[in-house]
């Protein structure tokens, strides 16, 4: 199974989804579209990740390369290869899909949780983690809900946290944060931030497990 991680910024790498995938057979290569590298053809890949990043998901003038990523999940998703966009990633794949993506009212930053919709508590990847599961919030941006997708979660800021579409999941949220993650984007987060161990363990020990079940969800479908 072939898989691609499209990264955005040098501080925002895969984390716990690589050895997610690496566990059940993928060959993962990192794409880093912040340094030029280029996208491949929907047809030389089984798997796409999208991951975060400061930018906003029309931000084409400054990022050429973000047209090409909706370009390239939008036919993912019409090929029916699974995609997973993490927060900048999941602000994409609602674009690519047709979905409005604006700016809300307040940041959201730091360790909380999402609450799962009925629909997210019988779904295969995040129904086992419970209604309530931790995560990592640092966005501002959000989406609407793209057409057929089905929504997962939501918190008290935003009602859009999670969504699939087909076999493809959007994340709004971190799961995919361990300690040497957190350590890399430390610097980057806004002032007065504040994640503690005890946090990033609770969220990373979850989105291990999410993550497992995402990976073994999409392996099973190829």
């Amino acid at each position: 199974m072939r898989a691609v991680v499209v990264q955005h910024v040098p501080f925002e790498g895969p984390g716990l989804i690589a050895p997610a995938l690496a566990a059940v057979g993928a060959d993962c290569r990192v794409v880093r579209a912040y340094d030029g590298e280029p996208l491949p053809d929907a047809a030389d890949l089984d798997v796409l990740v999208v991951m975060g990043g400061p930018m906003g998901a029309f931000d084409d003038d400054a990022h050429p390369h973000l047209a090409r990523e909706r370009d390239l999940i939008a036919k993912c998703v019409g090929l029916d290869k699974p995609v997973l966009g993490v927060c900048l990633g999941a602000q994409l794949l609602a674009a690519a899909l047709g979905a409005r993506v604006w700016q809300g009212p307040d940041l959201e930053v730091g360790v909380g949780t999402v609450a799962l919709t009925p629909a997210g508590l019988a779904d295969p990847v995040l129904g086992p983690a419970g209604p309530r599961p931790p995560v990592v919030h640092w966005h501002h941006d959000t989406f609407d809900l793209p057409e057929h997708g089905v929504r997962l979660a939501g918190s008290d800021l935003y009602p859009q946290q999670a969504f699939r579409v087909g076999s493809s999941y959007g994340f709004q949220f971190h799961v995919e944060f361990d300690a040497d993650a957190l350590e890399a984007t430390a610097p980057h987060l806004p002032a007065g931030t504040t994640i503690t161990p005890d946090e990033i363990h609770a969220v990373a020990a979850e989105g291990e497990q999410v993550l497992r079940r995402w990976a073994e969800h999409v392996a099973g479908d190829r």
